[in-house]
């Protein structure tokens, strides 16, 4: 069974965001938690909060939390709020404020006979 959260509309740029986490994907959810506190990225905090609220998700369905694991993240593009800025010669430049949708999905793991700690 699977525990989702997902945070729509996050100021951060989608290429930030993705770069943290490629780092925290297929990992222990306590691994990851610290791996995030220890990342000096601004989408390091941000990824945090959804990766903890598809934990508490969990727990709220009944699943251990300790054999928790980031099965898939994802970072989607969001829309972009454009900006106009003040140029040269009385003109006006225009910019992009990029938006993120920020999805974090855990599983439990599952022990069998073919992982190398049951087959011994």
């Amino acid at each position: 069974m699977d525990a989702l959260a997902k945070w729509n509309y996050v100021r951060v740029s989608p290429r930030k965001a993705r770069l943290v986490a490629d780092l925290v994907r297929g990992l222990d959810a306590d691994e990851a938690v610290e791996l995030l506190l220890r990342t000096n990225k601004r989408a390091a905090g941000l990824i945090l909060k959804v990766l903890q609220s598809a934990v508490a998700n969990a727990f709220d369905l009944g699943l251990d939390v300790d054999e928790m694991y980031v099965s898939s993240i994802y970072v989607n593009e969001g829309p972009r709020l454009k900006r106009m800025r003040a140029s040269a010669r009385g003109r006006a430049a225009p910019y992009k404020h990029r938006m993120a949708h920020i999805v974090v999905k855990v599983s439990e793991r599952e022990w069998g006979l073919d992982d190398e700690e049951g087959a011994a």
